[in-house]
C-alpha cells in the first residue's frame, strides 16, 4: 500500500505534494507555525519522496491531535470546575439549642449536614468505609485504574443495559459530590478522574476523608456522618459503636436501596453484614468479631421531624436574618444558642392552655404571654398561642410579635412623660368631663371605662386606677408627639407612623407588639437602664469558633431611675389600685413586690397583663386572632390577669421579696396629709387640694 502512494507521490510530482501538505498545513492551524518551520529546515533541494511521506504522515498525525486536543478542551477542560472550591464549606444545617444546648430545630436548605472534624470520627467508621468503598484508598492517586477496568468490561459486559458502572474511589466520590451531577456518562466519569487527580494534590488522605465523611449522602436530605449518626441512631457520631459504624457505611452506596425505613429492611442488614465481611477481607477485624458484631441488635430511632416551641424558632429565625444580615441561615452551619429557658416555656405553655380553656365561654380562643429575664434580655418563654398547631384558631399566628391595641396598659408611658414634664405622685388632675375639637371630625370626647367622674384626682389614683380621662386631658398638656417619641424611643417599633398619632394614644389606640412592650417596660424594671431584649446568647461558625457572644451591658439612665422608680411605687401598691381591682386581687402576689398594669380595649378585643420586678417582666394578653370581640372580661379578675398571676408566682416561687431599690435623688416626704416618694425638692410644689371619692363600678376596663 505504501509503495502504491509512493508511485502516485512520483507521478504528482514535487509541486503537486507541496500543495497537499501546504493544504493540510492550513487546515491544521495549531500545528502551522511548527510545520511552516519543519518544511524550511527539512526541505531538500533535490526532492526525496521517502521524507516527503513521513513529513505528510508527521503532520496528519500533528493535525489529528490538534483536532482531539480541541475537542478535549471544549468537552472537557473548558468547564472543569474550580478545583480551589475543595476548600469551601458546603451548605451547612444551623442548629438552634435553648439555654441547656438541647436541639430546638435545624434549618437547612434541602442538604441536612452538620461538619465534623475527622478526629471526632471513630475509627470503626473510618475502617468501615474504607473497606466497602475504598481499599486502595491509601494507596491510589485518586483514582484506582484496576477499578475502572474492571467497570469497563461490566459496562461491554452488559452494554450498559444495567446502568454505566464507575468503580469509583472515596477521592471521585467527594469530587462528584462537590462538583458534579450524577449523570452516568464517560464525559462526566473522565472529568470526575481529572478532578480526583487534581484533588490529591492539593489534599493529603485525611483531608480528602474529612470532607468525604461530611459531603456524602446517607439518604433523603440527611449528609455527612453526624447527621446520619442523629437520624438512625440518635446519637453524636463519635458515640456511635462498631456494629453501628458498619451499619452507616454501607448506607452511601445506594441511600434509597439501603434505607431502614423503606421495605428493603432485610438488604439493610445483608449490606451491613456485607460491610463487616469487607473489614475481615481488608484486615481492620478478625472474622470472629466480625461474627460476633453481626449479632448485635440495632436500636434504629424513628424517622421522624420535630420541632420544640415553634413560635420561638420562628422568631429566632426572623431575629438573625434582620439583626445580623448573616446571609441564608439554612446553609450557613451555625449553632445558635438561645435564651429559652425549657422548664420555663413548658410551664408557662401550659397555664395559658389551661386558663384560655377555663374562659371559652367568655368567647375567648386564644392567649399568649412572654416571660424575660430584664438583668440581661434574656427571653426565657415565648408563648404565641395556647397551641401552635391549633385548628380551631391559627395556632401559628404568634400574638408576642402581633400588633394589637394596648388599651389601658400603654398608660405608664404617658405617666412617664407626666412626671418628665414635673408632675408629681401629688399633683392633681381634674377627673371630669372634656370635649377635643377634630377639624372634619366629630369631637373627640374621652369618657371612663364606668361612666363615672371621681372629680380631682391624684397622678398616682389617676394611674394606679387606670382612669381614661385624666390619662387624655395629661397628653393634651404634654404634648401627643411627646409620648410618641418617648414610647419609640423607650422600644415601640409600631409607632413610626406619627400621622396616626392623637389623643387617644393616651388610650391604647395605636397598636404595639408584646415584645415592644416588654422592651419599654424592661426600663421601669431596670430603674432607667436599657437593656435589650434579645433572644440569642451566642452565636457559633460550624467550625465551634464564636461569632458573637451576648453581654449584659445595658445603657444606664436611659430614663431617669427617679422617674423609673415612681412608676414602679404606684403600680406595684396594691392598696392604690384597691377601689378598682379590690384587695389582694390577682394582681398581687403575696410577699412579693411586683409592679403591674392592665388594658383592655373598649371594643373588647384585646386584654393584657403586664407586671415586673427587678428580675423578671411577664406579659400576657387573651382574645381573638381575627379581633372578634370577647363577650365580657374583668381585668384583675378574669382574662390575662390568671394566667400572668400564676406564671408570675410560679417564677417567684422560693426566691426572696426584691422591692425596689430608690435611686439617688428620692425621698419620702409626708404632703398633704400623705406620706409619698417625691423626687427631691419638688415636694414643695404640691398645692393641696379636696380629693374626688372614687366610687368606679365594677366590671370596667381598667
Amino acid at each position: 500500500m505504501m509503495s502504491r502512494f509512493l508511485k502516485r507521490a512520483k507521478k504528482w510530482g514535487r509541486g503537486g505534494l507541496r500543495l497537499i501538505v501546504r493544504i493540510l498545513i492550513l487546515i491544521g492551524r495549531p500545528t502551522e507555525l511548527v510545520m511552516a518551520a519543519i518544511w524550511r529546515f527539512f526541505w531538500p533541494k533535490k526532492f526525496n519522496y521517502k521524507r516527503a511521506t513521513f513529513y505528510l504522515l508527521l503532520s496528519s498525525a500533528l493535525i489529528f491531535l490538534s483536532f482531539v486536543g480541541v475537542i478535549f478542551y471544549e468537552e472537557i477542560l473548558v468547564d472543569l470546575p474550580q478545583i480551589t472550591k475543595i476548600y469551601s464549606p458546603p451548605a451547612l444545617t444551623t442548629r438552634l439549642v435553648d439555654s441547656q444546648n438541647q436541639l430546638l430545630y435545624k434549618f437547612y436548605d434541602g442538604e441536612n449536614r452538620t461538619w465534623i472534624p475527622l478526629s471526632k470520627i471513630p475509627q470503626s467508621l473510618v475502617w468501615a468505609t474504607i473497606a466497602i468503598e475504598d481499599k486502595d484508598f491509601y494507596q491510589h492517586p485518586g483514582f484506582s485504574p484496576k477499578g475502572v477496568l474492571q467497570a469497563l468490561f461490566y459496562d461491554i459486559r452488559t452494554q450498559g443495559n444495567d446502568g454505566l458502572r464507575g468503580g469509583s474511589t472515596i477521592t471521585q466520590q467527594l469530587v462528584k459530590n462537590v462538583f458534579l451531577n450524577q449523570e452516568k456518562t464517560w464525559k462526566r466519569k473522565l472529568k470526575e478522574v481529572i478532578l480526583a487527580m487534581l484533588v490529591e494534590w492539593r489534599l493529603d488522605k485525611n483531608q480528602i476523608l474529612e470532607r468525604y465523611f461530611n459531603q456524602v449522602s446517607y439518604g433523603g436530605n440527611t449528609y455527612g456522618v453526624q447527621e446520619a449518626a442523629w437520624k438512625y441512631f440518635g446519637k453524636n457520631v463519635w458515640e456511635l459503636t462498631m456494629a453501628e459504624s458498619a451499619f452507616l457505611a454501607g448506607i452511601p452506596a445506594a441511600p434509597s436501596t439501603y434505607s431502614p425505613y423503606g421495605s428493603n429492611k432485610d438488604l439493610v442488614y445483608a449490606r451491613q453484614r456485607h460491610v463487616l465481611d469487607e473489614m475481615v477481607n481488608a484486615g481492620y477485624i478478625t472474622q470472629e468479631k466480625a461474627n460476633e458484631l453481626k449479632n448485635v441488635p440495632l436500636d434504629l430511632k424513628d424517622n421522624v421531624s420535630t420541632i420544640r416551641y415553634p413560635h420561638f424558632v420562628f422568631y429566632v429565625k426572623d431575629f438573625l436574618e434582620q439583626r445580623f444580615h448573616l446571609g441564608p441561615i439554612d446553609q450557613l452551619g451555625l449553632t445558635v444558642k438561645t435564651s429559652i429557658n425549657s422548664t420555663d416555656q413548658d410551664m408557662a405553655q401550659q397555664i395559658v392552655t389551661d386558663e384560655v380553656s377555663k374562659i371559652a365561654n367568655l368567647r375567648i380562643s386564644n392567649g399568649a404571654a412572654l416571660v424575660v429575664n430584664v438583668r440581661n434580655g434574656d427571653i426565657l418563654s415565648m408563648i404565641g398561642s395556647k397551641n401552635y398547631y391549633a385548628t380551631d384558631i391559627d395556632g401559628k399566628y404568634n400574638v408576642t410579635t402581633a400588633e394589637r391595641q394596648p388599651g389601658s396598659s400603654i398608660k405608664p408611658i404617658n405617666y412617664l412623660l407626666a412626671l418628665q414634664k414635673g408632675k408629681t405622685l401629688l399633683s392633681t388632675v381634674e377627673d371630669s368631663p372634656v370635649s377635643y375639637p377634630i377639624k372634619g371630625q366629630k369631637p373627640y370626647v374621652p369618657i371612663n371605662y364606668n361612666g363615672k367622674y371621681m372629680g380631682t384626682v391624684t397622678i398616682k389614683t389617676a394611674l394606679a386606677s387606670s382612669l381614661n380621662i385624666p390619662s387624655v386631658k395629661l397628653l393634651a398638656e404634654d404634648g401627643v408627639d411627646n409620648m410618641g417619641q418617648l414610647g419609640v424611643r423607650m422600644g415601640i417599633t409600631s409607632w413610626g407612623d406619627q400621622s396616626r398619632w392623637g389623643l387617644a394614644l393616651a388610650l391604647g389606640s395605636n397598636e404595639v407588639k408584646m415584645v415592644d412592650l416588654a422592651q419599654a417596660y424592661s426600663l421601669f424594671a431596670n430603674l432607667g437602664k436599657k437593656v435589650e431584649i434579645n433572644p440569642v446568647d451566642q452565636i457559633l461558625d460550624y467550625n465551634g469558633n464564636v461569632l458573637w457572644q451576648k453581654t449584659d451591658n445595658g445603657t444606664d439612665n436611659f430614663i431617669d431611675p427617679r422617674y423609673a422608680f415612681l412608676i414602679n411605687d404606684i403600680l406595684s401598691d396594691d392598696s392604690a389600685r384597691a377601689p378598682i381591682f379590690g384587695v389582694n386581687s390577682k394582681l398581687k402576689i403575696n410577699g412579693k413586690t411586683v409592679a403591674v398594669k392592665t388594658g383592655t380595649t373598649n371594643n373588647l378585643k384585646d386584654n393584657w397583663t403586664i407586671g415586673w420586678t427587678p428580675d423578671y417582666l411577664v406579659a400576657t394578653w387573651v382574645g381573638n386572632n381575627d379581633g372578634t370581640p370577647m363577650s365580657w372580661v374583668a381585668s384583675g379578675v378574669t382574662g390575662a390577669s390568671p394566667i400572668w398571676n400564676r406564671i408570675m408566682t410560679a417564677l417567684l416561687k422560693d426566691k426572696p421579696d426584691t422591692p425596689w431599690q430608690e435611686p439617688n435623688g428620692i425621698e419620702k416626704a409626708s404632703v398633704c396629709g400623705k406620706e409619698e416618694y417625691f423626687v427631691v425638692g419638688t415636694e414643695k410644689s404640691v398645692v393641696c387640694a379636696p380629693m374626688g371619692t372614687p366610687t368606679p363600678t365594677p366590671g370596667g376596663q381598667p
